[in-house]
């Protein structure tokens, strides 16, 4: 993360996720290239790094652009839609404690052979965006059992699913628990992430709706990046005064102070 005050520079593509997430998602429509190279160009992109952008999401299969004259209208495909609806699920429940843990954890045998380096990069990269971590070469744990549907879904893109076992079960007492928390996840190494954040996040006094726009997306932006840090584990297995928790309710109050401005800024985009 940037220092205090100043959050970190994002690729245009990562920008128009944000974007696409945050704006064109809830209302379900088209938009027009010209208010997303408005909108990303609030943010620093270039035109070119954002047309660039365009192109390689829709090669991804998460935008389609339909030719109406001289312009193009980009619209968020299934899969588009899907990709950021569970992205939007993730970053607004992160940080929110939970009730009281019933002590049960889901355990997952899964492999892919070392020459497989692209499978083995996917394959810890979702099993890590659900929230597993990796307790040993080949073990992954989570201590919400009701992610196993999710899991079987990675398991089986990435073609590993027949070789895979998924059960759950406790894992010894409460100190037994934390420590196998500590061993799966550097939580050490979590928590100066979110002071981070936080003193950024602080440091930030937008004016005006198009500065408002820009800082409530980077705001969403830079949380993003915490659902592949953060597993969201139980209070039980989280070092005392936990600074995750303070950070969501930062994320939070300044998510829903800016939305007004930063919506009628994207509006005025969408419909100039």
């Amino acid at each position: 993360m940037a220092p205090p005050g100043e959050f970190g520079t994002a690729s245009a593509r990562s920008l128009l996720l944000t974007v696409l997430g945050e704006f064109v998602l809830p209302g379900g429509g088209p938009v027009w290239t010209a208010a997303l190279l408005r909108a990303l160009g609030l943010l620093g992109a270039e035109e070119k790094a954002v047309r660039q952008a365009l192109a390689r999401s829709a090669a991804d299969g998460w935008i389609a652009g339909e030719r109406r004259g001289r312009r193009t209208a980009w619209r968020l495909t299934p899969s588009g839609v899907r990709l950021l609806t569970d992205g939007a699920e993730r970053i607004c429940g992160l940080g929110r404690p939970g009730g009281d843990w019933d002590g049960q954890w889901l355990v997952v045998l899964a492999t892919v052979p070392e020459t497989s380096r692209k499978l083995r990069h996917m394959l810890r990269t979702r099993l890590a965006w659900n929230g597993l971590g990796n307790l040993s070469p080949g073990v992954w744990v989570s201590p919400h059992p009701g992610r196993e549907p999710e899991v079987r879904e990675v398991l089986a893109e990435i073609g590993v699913a027949g070789t895979s076992t998924l059960f759950a079960g406790r894992l010894g007492d409460l100190s037994e628990a934390r420590r196998v928390a500590r061993q799966a996840w550097d939580l050490d190494a979590i928590q100066p992430a979110y002071d981070d954040f936080a003193d950024a996040v602080r440091e930030l006094c937008p004016a005006g709706d198009p500065g408002t726009f820009a800082a409530h997306t980077r705001l969403v932006q830079e949380w993003r990046r915490f659902p592949f840090l953060d597993p969201g584990l139980p209070a039980e297995l989280l070092p005392d005064g936990w600074s995750g928790f303070r950070a969501s309710a930062l994320f939070h109050e300044r998510h829903a102070a800016w939305r007004p401005a930063a919506e009628r800024q994207w509006k005025a985009m969408a419909d100039g």
